[in-house]
């Protein structure tokens, strides 16, 4: 079982969850934590412990967000296509995505890793440009690996209609 499936697990993203998934409020909201993330854990510094709190409420809408939506009624936007084309390169096992999409996306996850380590020394350590460095990769590589999950739902949604 890829790794990805088994994050899909985690999120509950099976069957009509992708759908509900592909709400652009889900998308987009989800998109939008990780800053307030990084506020919560940078905030340590300020309400010591208490910054558990908001760490640990922002965790959990992370993994309930996929859920909470009502699938759209349309599926033409770019971020609906974005979801269902994680959907596509997450059940690769079962129905094999075009070639030349493999090696991009997961030159496009190494890096978002190599920026998820970088946000996570920097918040360690309370260094802003790391944090700063981290985040900055992060969303850089989460747009284009989304990018290119709208060319594989493309790509997928041409051989699934030949």
């Amino acid at each position: 079982m890829a790794i990805e499936h088994k994050i899909a697990k985690v999120f509950q993203l099976e069957g009509d969850s992708w759908l509900r998934h592909a709400n652009p409020w889900s998308i987009w909201s989800r998109f939008a934590t990780l800053p307030f993330l990084i506020l919560a854990v940078w905030s340590r510094v300020w309400i010591g412990w208490y910054s558990l709190i908001p760490i640990v409420l922002l965790i959990i809408w992370l993994l309930i967000n996929p859920t909470l939506f009502k699938k759209p009624k349309r599926f033409d936007g770019w971020a609906a296509k974005a979801v269902l084309g994680e959907r596509f390169w997450t059940e690769r096992s079962k129905r094999p995505i075009p070639k030349h999409h493999i090696a991009v996306v997961y030159i496009l996850t190494v890096f978002q890793v190599i920026g998820t380590i970088t946000l996570f020394i920097g918040l360690y350590y309370l260094e802003i440009y790391h944090t700063i460095a981290g985040a900055f990769l992060i969303y850089t590589f989460k747009i284009w690996f989304l990018d290119r999950m709208v060319w594989i739902y493309q790509d997928m949604s041409e051989v699934l209609e030949e």
